[in-house]
């Protein structure tokens, strides 16, 4: 080898050792307070470009579930928080999930919301508008989200992974009613129940929002985080970048030779849900 070749693999060589070490010092430890007085365990990576997700993890799970996710979202510039929701993972000081009323719209699983709230404000501190911020949940998580842009009405978007109508007695449905932004939900297909609630929650937006702003995702099998790192990554972090699909025309408006002949109700089209594949 050169000497001239030499000094090329060596810079090569540092250059890529850099940017690896950069993008996991782009990653900080962070603690969130809450306004009832949690202390919250999470991590932060500021966006380069695009939207800042918040990552709300499952029931009896942790922020290390959205590993590779995070791994996704950084790669493609965006930003994220993601929480340890209190009675899990490092947010433990007051107490573990196991011993948490189960029931009761004041439990506090309901009061996760302020954990969310707290994420939220944390990237307000940061110059990071409503606006651009996404709220991206598991299980329980997605609950928690639908039920926190009840409050926060001006977020761009919620994600939805496997959500139910009810978990713990968080109920995203209030919620879903009068959010206008846009939504991904998401579900498989074995899961006959959970599929079910998801594919209403999915109509609720959509009467809500309107077309264009509701994505539906389905696999096969899976839940939760299961369901995220084996099928959708690439689709949400798609979506997370164009999450407002443009409004289709109708047929009427459309030049003749266009025209289909059989006309449908959209809103009954509008009402099936749609698949976005990788």
């Amino acid at each position: 080898m050169n000497l001239s070749r030499f000094y090329k693999v060596v810079s090569l060589t540092f250059l890529f050792a850099f940017a690896a070490g950069s993008l996991k010092a782009a990653e900080q430890p962070i603690s969130l307070s809450t306004k009832d007085g949690w202390t919250l365990s999470a991590v932060y990576s500021p966006a380069t470009r695009g939207s800042t997700v918040v990552l709300l993890h499952d029931l009896g799970k942790n922020k290390a579930e959205f590993t590779s996710l995070r791994k996704a979202l950084a790669k493609a510039g965006f930003g994220y928080v993601a929480v340890d929701l209190r009675g899990h993972g490092q947010s433990t000081s007051r107490g573990s999930y196991k011993s948490f009323a189960k029931e009761g719209t004041d439990n506090p699983f309901n009061k996760m919301m302020q954990d969310t709230l707290a994420a939220v404000s944390f990237l307000k501190s940061k110059g990071v508008n409503e606006d651009h911020i996404i709220l991206l949940g598991a299980g329980l998580g997605a609950n928690v989200a639908a039920k926190t842009v009840g409050a926060l009405p001006n977020l761009k978007g919620i994600a939805l992974i496997s959500p139910s109508a009810n978990i713990r007695d968080v109920l995203p449905v209030p919620a879903l009613r009068i959010y206008k932004g846009a939504v991904l939900i998401a579900a498989s297909a074995d899961e006959r129940k959970g599929f079910l609630e998801a594919s209403i929650l999915r109509n609720v937006s959509f009467l809500t929002a309107g077309a264009g702003h509701v994505t539906f995702l389905t696999a096969y099998d899976g839940s939760g985080h299961e369901l995220l790192d084996k099928y959708l990554t690439a689709s949400v972090v798609q979506w997370i970048a164009t999450p407002v699909r443009p409004e289709l025309l109708p047929d009427a408006k459309l030049p003749l030779p266009q025209r289909t002949l059989i006309q449908t109700e959209p809103e009954t089209d509008s009402l099936l849900p749609s698949v976005l594949t990788e």
